[in-house]
């Protein structure tokens, strides 16, 4: 029997479906980590799991929210320990409380959510590479958490096959999963020591095939204009609007480099959230790009910019302060493609056809790789993350697992 047939009695979309039942969205912004406590039910839940199906070494880290197992190596294997690492959060973009995710076969077709919400074809064409598979959706009303309790269920299915199958030989595998991936945590407390592997893939992709060992550069910059509130009735020559000066500051910046016009290896400037009144604003923005050249460029014009506002309306304006936040992975990881290479075989040995793409925003395993853990990104079989649309391919999902246990074993 297969190892793909074998997966497939594991029951990984019921696995799946479990974890998305589990509220676990996080918070931007919260001074505590994790960001809610809410994402503590799931790492309760997986660490009896882990307990349950026979993996050594389970420990659920209380403080941190962080949940680590192990699959011991095969009798006689000498081999690197390779670890898989999936985050338990969800974004904070979109509700993601009493999810009920739907299982049914995709016959073709627009998708009719149940609250009316349709996916349209039109606007998202890789459905129709997916007629007659089953696909998880959500009801319309929240998101459904592929992102990224799929990679969490297709890391623990491809350990519990790793116990269950001890005619599969593989060195010693490594699991974590971590909290507040989504609000920029990027497993800051992973111990690295216990982890003890020597290379890692977090699970946090897209569709079928993707390997990503690139992302952006980033920073975010916090913008805080003063003005001068001044009754509207006598206001003439004396009165600084705040609010017109950030609207000034925001059409200042280049109306093609936003996310909604860029793709591929293209940066841009995204204003996230602004708040004020009349008399003081502040605008947020993450600035993003694949070179370390390019993001400077993009300091130094949200820079320039507060200093012509200054100029224009008086020193004191406009205030910038930027803070930089990850860099591309690809500086690193290119003198380890080794681990890219890997993954890449062990995809073509199971059927698929590897994809590298960028990534564009950023990962865990970002963080990782720079505090010395290599660790690009594989795919998850989900698309459409962070919103009501968003959906998992079943099928894909097992062959996903089948990828992973392909990748560990050793001949």
């Amino acid at each position: 029997m297969s190892i793909l047939e074998d997966v497939k009695k594991l029951g990984l979309a019921e696995r799946f479906m479990g974890y998305c039942r589990v509220d676990t969205q996080s918070a931007d912004e919260a001074p505590q980590v994790p960001s809610t406590a809410k994402q503590h039910d799931l790492a309760k839940l997986l660490y009896e799991e882990m307990r349950r199906i026979g993996l050594a070494d389970v420990k659920y880290d209380e403080k941190n929210c962080y949940v680590y197992g192990y699959v011991p190596a095969s009798e006689g294997v000498e081999a690197e320990t390779v670890g898989f690492v999936g985050h338990m959060d969800t974004a904070p973009q979109f509700s993601g409380t009493c999810v009920k995710p739907k299982m049914f076969k995709y016959e073709g077709g627009d998708i009719v959510l149940e609250n009316g919400l349709v996916t349209a074809v039109k606007e998202f064409p890789f459905l129709s590479e997916h007629v007659g598979k089953q696909l998880i959706v959500t009801d319309g009303t929240t998101l459904l958490g592929a992102d990224d309790k799929a990679g969490v269920a297709e890391i623990m299915t491809m350990a519990e096959y790793l116990v269950k199958h001890p005619e599969v030989k593989h060195g010693r595998v490594a699991l974590c999963f971590t909290p507040d991936e989504e609000v920029g945590h990027l497993a800051a407390a992973l111990d690295l020591e216990a982890f003890g592997a020597a290379y890692a893939y977090t699970l946090d992709g897209a569709g079928l095939g993707g390997i990503d060992y690139e992302c952006f550069n980033a920073a975010g910059a916090k913008v805080i204009i003063t003005g001068q509130s001044i009754h509207p009735g006598s206001a003439k020559n004396k009165m600084k609007n705040a609010l017109l000066y950030a609207a000034e500051f925001i059409n200042m910046l280049p109306g093609a480099e936003a996310p909604t016009h860029t793709e591929g290896y293209e940066g841009y400037y995204h204003p996230t959230d602004m708040e004020g009144t009349d008399s003081g604003a502040v605008i947020n923005f993450i600035l993003r790009d694949f070179t370390r050249d390019g993001l400077e460029k993009r300091k130094a014009l949200v820079k320039a910019i507060a200093a012509f506002l200054n100029a224009k309306y008086g020193e004191g304006t406009v205030d910038v302060v930027i803070t930089d936040q990850y860099n591309n992975m690809a500086e690193l990881l290119e003198s380890k493609m080794y681990i890219v290479d890997k993954a890449k075989d062990a995809m073509k040995a199971c059927g698929v056809e590897p994809e590298t793409v960028p990534i564009r925003g950023g990962t865990d395993g970002c963080a990782l790789t720079f505090r010395g853990l290599p660790c690009p990104n594989l795919c998850t079989g989900s698309y459409n993350h962070h919103g009501p649309r968003e959906l998992a391919v079943v099928e894909d999902m097992e062959k996903i697992v089948e990828i992973l246990v392909t990748l560990v074993s050793v001949k």
